[in-house]
């Protein structure tokens, strides 16, 4: 097999050996005091690099490439050679990896004020971040006194529109959900726990925990729905719509294994479907049941995958009784997925954005649900298109993992991250701090947030609210008349 990339070394390397000790894949080895590279194990995961005391290793490709062909490109031969010598089917990790779908985030610009509708200092001026996702109520109440009425149902209250992506226990570490948790509270947002269980020492993070059951219901108790803030019905994801998850046994260890409610050692494996939902009645009496679990103290959240017919996917659960609608795009990230599910099904979240915001509204339903968007959410400027195309907030997994030390070597499915993260061996575990990684997470938050308020203060909004399915603040450069149709916005000029 040939390796795709080469591990070098300078003059300036003394011999410390400390690459043998850092990379987890076992690509650099020690033989008669000397460094031996095993390219071909090689990921590209930069740890090696990042903690060379000299600098004096960095990685490449590999020189040596396949024939240049304009139909098979040399990782469509890789994987095809890959594919006969194992027969079996290709994973892979994090979001989508085809380069030819366009990255609508970015052919999208944001409108400034000038003259007429003066900017906003938000130095100086008050700008309003906080959103709060559930139901909506028409109109107001008062009683006989003329006093009103708190029949407000359950919401989530966050003082920014970040949110943290569901990345469950088992995928990635205890540490992880750690930092997640601490830096949530921090911040005044939300973390999801994936549906892997929560760990019992994660339970005093409970306000600002959303819990997920999905259709393996694993680590789903009466306990479990009640230690949370929100909980959210998996139904499907950006990285592998219309499959279910799986997680190989090898990480199903010690606490793994109780919080999961799985047998040590056994792979987890949830359903395609949920073998109770095959109608949005079924879904209706699910998000009912929820509700009367939880004392309809609790905003319940249906998170579904981005695929063509999203819109009146959305409309049914709108219908559904649930509080909020969670959708993940065609770039979520995944700690693992059969690669060409991953590459070539769903459809782009700004589509999809687009799309449920304007149903929604002509159905006149708009405000009956929050709607939380994730997939491909890389920084400030993207989270305000999100919302001016009809979002209420973002969720980030992947730039919140890249905030921990990520450096997406999309090899989380074979459990050796070498960042601590996407691994249950407590060697490699024990290499992220949480504390240090709720801080740098926190930062990543309020740095975000910051930028919100200049790109608002920019655009002459002074609310989240403001912001909200705004499309006249964007414009479209490089798009087809279709896709100006489906986003809702004009041509940059115009």
């Amino acid at each position: 097999m040939q390796r795709k990339y080469r591990i070098r070394k300078d003059d300036t390397c003394i011999s410390c050996f400390r690459c043998v000790r850092e990379c987890s894949f076992g690509a650099i080895g020690k033989g008669d005091g000397k460094l031996i590279f095993h390219h071909e194990k090689c990921v590209d995961c930069q740890r090696c690099v990042s903690f060379c005391p000299t600098g004096a290793l960095y990685i490449t490709e590999d020189e040596n490439r396949y024939r240049h062909n304009s139909v098979f490109k040399e990782d469509d031969i890789r994987e095809i050679l890959l594919q006969a010598e194992t027969g079996g089917v290709l994973l892979s990790s994090m979001g989508a990896s085809g380069s030819n779908i366009p990255i609508y985030f970015d052919r999208m610009l944001l409108n400034a004020s000038q003259v007429t509708n003066p900017s906003i200092d938000p130095l100086r001026e008050p700008m309003e971040t906080a959103v709060f996702l559930g139901q909506r109520k028409e109109g107001i109440e008062r009683d006989r006194n003329g006093k009103l009425v708190d029949n407000l149902p359950p919401h989530l209250e966050l003082s920014t529109p970040i949110m943290f992506s569901a990345m469950s226990y088992g995928a990635i570490s205890l540490n992880v959900h750690k930092a997640l948790a601490a830096a949530a509270e921090r911040t005044g947002t939300y973390w999801n726990t994936g549906e892997g269980g929560l760990h019992e020492s994660l339970y005093p993070y409970k306000e600002n925990t959303i819990v997920q059951v999905a259709s393996g219901r694993f680590g789903v108790h009466e306990t479990y729905l009640n230690t949370a803030a929100a909980i959210e019905i998996k139904i499907g994801q950006g990285a592998k719509p219309g499959i279910g998850g799986h997680l190989t046994g090898k990480k199903i260890i010690g606490d793994v294994s109780k919080t999961r409610m799985v047998p040590e050692g056994l792979d987890a494996i949830s359903p395609a479907p949920h073998h109770d939902i095959y109608s949005i009645e079924d879904l209706a009496q699910l998000v009912m049941s929820i509700k009367e679990a939880t004392g309809y103290r609790k905003p319940v959240i249906v998170k579904v995958a981005a695929v063509h017919n999203i819109a009146p996917i959305a409309s049914g659960i709108a219908r559904s009784g649930a509080d909020i609608i969670s959708i993940d795009g065609y770039r979520g990230g995944t700690g693992a997925a059969p690669k060409r599910i991953r590459d070539n099904v769903g459809i782009p979240i700004e589509l999809a954005i687009a799309a449920v915001d304007q149903r929604l509204r002509e159905e006149r339903i708009r405000d009956r649900v929050g709607v939380i968007v994730s997939g491909g959410i890389r920084n400030a400027s993207d989270t305000v298109k999100a919302i001016a195309l009809g979002a209420d907030a973002v969720s980030i997994g992947t730039a919140a993992l890249c905030a921990l030390g990520c450096h997406i070597c999309a090899s989380c499915h074979t459990g050796r991250c070498a960042w601590g993260l996407a691994t249950q061996d407590p060697e490699l575990t024990a290499r992220l701090d949480p504390e240090r990684g709720a801080e740098r997470l926190a930062n990543l938050v309020n740095a975000w947030t910051r930028e919100i308020k200049e790109i608002m203060g920019g655009m002459g909004i002074n609310s989240i609210e403001a912001l909200r399915g705004n499309r006249r603040a964007l414009r479209g450069v490089n798009l087809n008349e279709k896709e100006l149709e489906i986003l809702g916005i004009g041509y940059a000029g115009e």
